[in-house]
Formats: C-alpha cells, structure tokens, sequence
C-alpha cells in the first residue's frame, strides 16, 4: 500500500470535520453550558462549573504567580487572557492582540514568568507576561520559517505544545503533516524533528532533537518526581476502528525512538510500512489508551486539593473520535503514576459529554491546574473554559 498523499489526507481531515459541523450543538448561553455540564459524570465529590468563555480555546498555560491565564488557539489566531476570580475569569480579553499570531497553540511559562508561543512555523516570547499582558514585549525566539522548512507547513497537525524542561530548555512537538509519512520524507523529518520532540536553549539556541517516531503528540509533561518526559500521540487512521491503541508515552532520557511510522500507535504495523524492518530499540507506550478518542493535552497532578490518590497522576483530554463507529472520547483521563515512575491503567475521570452518537456534547482539549489545586478544561467545541473542584460532603469526611 502507498502512503497517503497530502491530499488524501486533507480530505479525510475534511470529511472527519464535516461529521462535527452539520449540525454541532455548540453552546449559545450560559443556560446552554450549564445544560451540558449537568450530563458530566465525575467521581464523588467533585463538581464542574463554567470558568470562562474563550471562542477556539485549547491550550492553557497558568502563570506561575497565579495571576493570569493564557489560552491558545489554532486557527481561530487569538491568544485570550483570563484574570482569575472566584466563581469564574472575572475578565477575559485578547492577549497581544497586535501580533499577526499563526496558529498560537503552544503556551507554556519558564520560572521567570516568560510566555512561550509555539505557533505553527515560528517560536515567541513574552517577558513577564502575566503583568505586561496589557502592554506584552515581544522576542523572536525561531524565526518564521525557521523552525520546520517552509515547503513542510501545512493545516494538518499543527498544533505545538511546549513545556520547559528540569534542565531549562524549551521543548516544543513538532507534528508530521501527515496521516502515514512517505519514505521519501523520513531522513528530512528525522534531521529536523518533525515527527518529534525538539528541545533548544530559551533563546533559541543548540536546538537538537529530542525524541523521534511520533506521529501527531498535542500534549506533554514533565513528571515533577523524575524529570522525565511524558506526552499523548495520535494513531494513524484508516486501521480499522478498533486499532491502532492511542498512546501515553514516557521518554526519560534523549535519542528514543517512538516506532511512527513503522507503528500507526502501540504494536500495530501500518500497512505502507509492514515490510520495513523498524528502527531498533523502538519505544513502545507506557500506556495504550481507547483507539481514535483523540489524546490531547495532559499534565501531572501536583496539588493538594484532591484525595490522595490523584496525587503526583496524570489528567489527559481525549477530544473524541472523528471516524471510528461507535464514537469515543470527548472525557477527560486519569493514569495513576507510581513511585518507581511508571504507570498504571488510565481510567475514565469526566465522563457524559459522548452519547454514542456525534456530534459531541463538548470536546475537550488541554487540562491546567490552578495554584489552589483546581484543575481548568478547554472546550473548543463550545468556546469554553470550565473549573472542576473537589468538595467532599461532610459525610465523605468522615
């Protein structure tokens, strides 16, 4: 079998978003968000309320003095910024709304309080942006152009995400722009990272590629306990429904290798590459997740405010299936993480926006704590920010 051109591909992308558009419910008012909040199921003791109203909102980076929160966007071009309250965002407005943004999906802060934007060709910073957001200070820190060649941009698979790493170096996933890469394309993906993890200097320099052998990851951690490195990945479609497994991946160390494209996700062998023997030493998933849910963002639990058992675990959003019969998805993931740093089985946290049937009710993206322990969920169905928080009963007290 040939590897799918560029232009099936987009086609597939199309028709998987024609299912979500005609007719999606996405939500007008804040009746209409309450009314979708009350079909979530979460565990005893927790509530979900609406947050904010961010239209596009996907990523989500807390500013480290609690201040202000950053929300990204992909095609939508919008970085919103959300002054914190305490039943919601008491404001929200347009972050650096002078810039010409291309995709502004990566976001994530340095210790110094520096905000990254990880758009589609191009890497910026922001000096003290949680108090300069009304008045931001931009810094070229790749180039446009600069951070994958010119002739690789693309719509498909765009969407960075960004983390600062124990070792102070700004890692960045750089997805391949298509659904299986052609042979032609994988000794220029592997020089440059795409289909990879890269990691430079916070100015943008000794940039070297971290991880190879990942299909699409829009989502990644670091565990706080180990400093390594864990992120979500995208399986290749037309498998079949029930196969490739989405993945959670662990990388601790530099120069793994992740199996894509030799692997559509965990041990599946895609059909164009069957016949090719993989790279050695190929890494394969700390954790195999539902086929085609769609894992997004993600991040390890570090607060208090939840029972002992989310502690030091990972959340993860599985934005829903665009193909697969029966639907799956549209929940957020919990994936205890133990001492020794490996994981145990995910298992479902918020579940009741998936009736078996799409469009979805909501579509989650990227999932943040907040410094009093909350977490926060972007909806970019609904245009939507939503807190949930823990609040036993007394009874659940005692």
């Amino acid at each position: 079998m040939r590897p799918m051109s560029y232009a099936s591909f987009a086609l597939l992308c199309a028709v998987a978003l024609a299912r979500f558009s005609n007719p999606a419910p996405h939500a007008k008012s804040a009746s209409d968000i309450d009314a979708l909040l009350k079909e979530t199921r979460l565990p005893d003791g927790f509530a979900i309320s609406l947050y904010a109203r961010a239209p596009g909102a996907r990523s989500i980076a807390v500013g480290p003095q609690g201040k202000a929160i950053f929300i990204g966007t992909g095609a939508d071009n919008r970085i919103y910024v959300l002054a914190p309250g305490v039943d919601g965002a008491s404001s929200v407005g347009l972050f650096a709304s002078g810039v010409d943004f291309d995709r502004p999906h990566g976001l994530c802060f340095d210790d110094a309080g520096s905000l990254y934007v990880a758009e589609r060709n191009r890497i910026l910073r922001f000096a003290d942006a949680e108090n300069n957001w009304r008045k931001p200070e931009k810094t070229v820190v790749v180039e446009k152009g600069a951070l994958i060649p010119s002739d690789e941009e693309s719509d498909a698979h765009t969407s960075r995400m960004c983390r600062i790493g124990p070792d102070g170096k700004l890692y960045v996933s750089l997805g391949q722009p298509y659904d299986v890469a052609p042979k032609e394309k994988l000794a220029l993906y592997d020089e440059t990272g795409i289909g990879g993890v890269v990691r430079m200097n916070k100015d943008g320099s000794a940039r070297d590629v971290f991880a190879r052998g990942i299909r699409n990851s829009v989502g990644m951690d670091f565990n706080p306990a180990d400093g390594a490195l864990w992120f979500t990945d995208n399986q290749s479609n037309e498998m079949g429904d029930d196969t490739p497994p989405g993945e959670l991946n662990r990388a601790p160390v530099a120069g793994l290798h992740f199996g894509f494209p030799w692997y559509g996700g965990g041990h599946a062998r895609t059909p164009e590459y069957a016949d090719e023997p993989p790279p050695d030493g190929v890494v394969f998933p700390e954790v195999e997740e539902a086929p085609h849910a769609a894992d997004l963002g993600m991040i390890f639990y570090t607060g208090a405010a939840f029972p002992e058992k989310y502690r030091g675990g990972i959340f993860s959003a599985q934005h829903g299936s665009g193909g697969r019969e029966p639907p799956l998805g549209a929940r957020l993931m919990f994936t205890p993480v133990g001492p020794d740093g490996r994981a145990g089985r995910s298992e479902p946290f918020l579940e009741g926006w998936n009736k078996g049937v799409t469009p979805y009710l909501a579509r989650p993206v990227d999932v943040a704590q907040t410094p009093d322990g909350a977490l926060l969920v972007t909806d970019d169905q609904n245009g939507a920010v939503y807190r949930i928080r823990y609040r036993p009963s007394p009874i659940a007290r005692n």
